[in-house]
């Protein structure tokens, strides 16, 4: 019963996170590509990487940075004006991609 509720619950979350995922890719192209490049991998050595980063995390550290509890001069600015729903939709773009590791 809990495994059918689960999926339940995946079928209805979804298609929300597909809209949101397309959603924060149109948004990332014109807020964050070019520091954290077109699919989150940093184009300056002082950006973060952001793609395959947990969303939660994504989504914690631009509220932070909106409210100003986080301290960065470009980033506080382009994440003052977002809504928590493009925060949401940036979030889940960039846990979206899927990034692979190779050990040297």
């Amino acid at each position: 019963m809990k495994n059918l509720f689960f999926f339940f619950l995946m079928c209805i979350a979804l298609p929300g996170f597909a809209d949101d995922v397309a959603a924060g890719r149109l948004k990332a192209e014109v807020a964050c590509s070019l520091c954290h490049g077109p699919n989150g991998v940093a184009s300056l050595p002082n950006a973060p990487h952001l793609a395959g980063q947990q969303a939660i995390y994504v989504s914690e550290q631009l509220r932070n940075y909106r409210s100003g509890k986080r301290q960065n001069e470009v980033m506080n600015m382009i994440a003052k004006p977002l809504t928590d729903s493009e925060i949401t939709q940036l979030a889940a773009w960039f846990s979206a991609i899927k990034v692979t590791v190779e050990s040297p």
